[in-house]
């Protein structure tokens, strides 16, 4: 009897747990369902305004992509060696079906393969400008197969935004611009595109940062939105979007070591992309604002030989002459560590919030200098569309005798008159590096023939006075100096080492 009881007992210990179990799993389905968005509703109503974009090129070489290796977007498609076009879906064809080869590079034309994203009812449309750059015929498909013609209305390689015209545009699906400004780390987002072709390829993934500076040449005025979403060869100039379905970037570049998607993308914030769809729609181009000065980074060399509290900022290597800076007073070795309410932590935080502001707009330019900070009002100028012109000036200064420090491990000359002509400085600006006689020095990466403009903050016009700057110098002690080569100034520190 006992024993019945205590099998009862332990069946329905059993069920009791399995109940229990059941109810938490259920429980943790639900939880888990409650959590994980689901993106079907975003594409069903999206999926209709983005589009496939196609350019041919009738030259015989494709143009170089502006892009390398290890930071690409990669959806130019040019011939490999066999002729045949570099698509990994052509690829596959040709070794399992055995289709023909192609006609020879001669005799093709060359594409360069895209997305983009309708923004208008009337045809405009969004994508990169790498997509469509030198493009002699560019169209677009859409979902519901059609194909149609669009003309390239105006780009802007800087910010790599091209904006499109389909040509019988009429009551065309579009898209809700989203603000970018809202992200936050963490959010989840979305991307539709056509990566190697495959049209209307949806991926997911998280905002991994945002504000990310990538510091290249061809676009220092982009703070790009960091995601994990993959992105391929031909997802570039699709859009990204955020959980209400409104697009908060356009897909732009990966960084990769083999051209395809290592977990790492970035896309260009709306609000910076629609500002330049409104100005080429406007005037044709884009205009940014400048201030005129030439930052660099905090090196800890250089915030121990200025006894900064961190490395927060960036340290302005040279101001061009009549530039608004210049007029506001800005000095070459001032550290910028705000601009117009927004703090800046490094070099690369600052041109794309100058690039942004309008010229002829007031901000404040928080600095430091002379290790106290302060605020200074400047008039923002608008930058060149060519670029930045180097300014020029002659000098009749003849090189004097070498003279240097052995504990810096270098030897400096007065600058001659064609030296001071090529790298732009007036009379009595700088001496030039004659030779590198020590390990510090050619530690720090300075060469003979580069010319010091400063040293401790002090303008430095002669080998005379850069020996007095650097005159009684112990062991531990960093000496900030300014060089310039060729038409590039930085702030490098230089310590004593011990022994010396």
């Amino acid at each position: 009897m006992n024993r019945s009881i205590l099998r009862t007992a332990v069946c329905c210990a059993w069920v009791s747990l399995a109940a229990v179990a059941g109810a938490q799993a259920q429980a943790a389905s639900t939880s888990t369902a409650a959590v994980l968005p689901d993106f079907t509703g975003i594409v069903e109503k999206n999926a209709s305004a983005v589009v496939h974009v196609e350019a041919k090129y009738t030259g015989k070489s494709r143009k170089p992509s502006r892009t390398s290796p290890d930071r690409s977007s990669p959806d130019q498609q040019s011939p490999d060696q066999d002729g045949t076009p570099d698509d990994p879906q052509a690829d596959m064809l040709r070794r399992f079906f055995g289709m023909p080869m192609m006609p020879s590079p001669e005799d093709q034309k060359h594409t360069s393969l895209g997305s983009g994203f309708i923004i208008s009812r009337d045809g405009y449309v969004l994508t990169n400008n790498h997509v469509v750059d030198g493009a002699d015929e560019v169209t677009v498909r859409l979902q519901d197969r059609r194909t149609l013609t669009a003309k390239v209305v105006g780009t802007d390689p800087k910010y790599d935004i091209a904006l499109l015209k389909i040509s019988d545009g009429n009551n065309l699906p579009m898209v809700s611009i989203g603000d970018s400004r809202s992200l936050k780390p963490g959010q989840w987002v979305l991307a539709i595109g056509s990566p190697f072709g495959f049209d209307y390829t949806v991926t997911q993934g998280i905002v991994s940062a945002i504000g990310r500076n990538l510091g290249s040449s061809d676009q220092p005025y982009t703070s790009f939105i960091q995601t994990d979403v993959p992105i391929n060869r031909g997802n570039s100039g699709g859009p990204l979007f955020n959980l209400q379905g409104q697009v908060v970037g356009v897909n732009s570049q990966i960084y990769s070591s083999t051209g395809g998607y290592q977990g790492v993308a970035f896309s260009i914030p709306i609000d910076v992309a629609m500002s330049a769809v409104e100005q080429i729609k406007q005037h044709g181009f884009v205009t940014r604002g400048q201030l005129g000065v030439h930052v660099g980074p905090l090196s800890d060399d250089v915030v121990k030989a200025l006894k900064l509290p961190n490395a927060n900022g960036a340290i302005v290597s040279d101001v061009d002459p009549g530039s608004a800076a210049a007029k506001a007073g800005v000095q070459a070795g001032d550290i910028v560590v705000g601009y117009n309410g927004q703090s800046i932590n490094q070099a690369p935080d600052l041109p794309p919030l100058v690039g942004l502001t309008k010229p002829g707009t007031k901000v404040p330019l928080e600095i430091i200098r002379d290790g106290k900070k302060k605020t200074i009002e400047v008039i923002v100028g608008a930058a060149p569309r060519d670029g930045r012109a180097v300014s020029t000036a002659s000098g009749a200064q003849q090189p004097s005798a070498p003279s240097g420090s052995t504990a810096l491990g270098l030897s400096v000359q007065d600058i001659d008159a064609t030296t001071r002509q090529q790298l732009g400085l007036k009379s009595g600006d700088g001496v030039e590096i004659s030779s590198i006689t020590g390990q510090v020095a050619s530690s720090a990466g300075l060469q003979q023939g580069d010319a010091i403009l400063m040293a401790n903050q002090q303008r430095i016009g002669s080998a005379v006075a850069f020996q007095a700057a650097t005159k009684g110098l112990k062991p531990g002690d960093t000496v900030l100096l300014l060089v310039r080569r060729g038409d590039q100034s930085q702030f490098i520190g230089l310590t004593v080492p011990e022994g010396k």
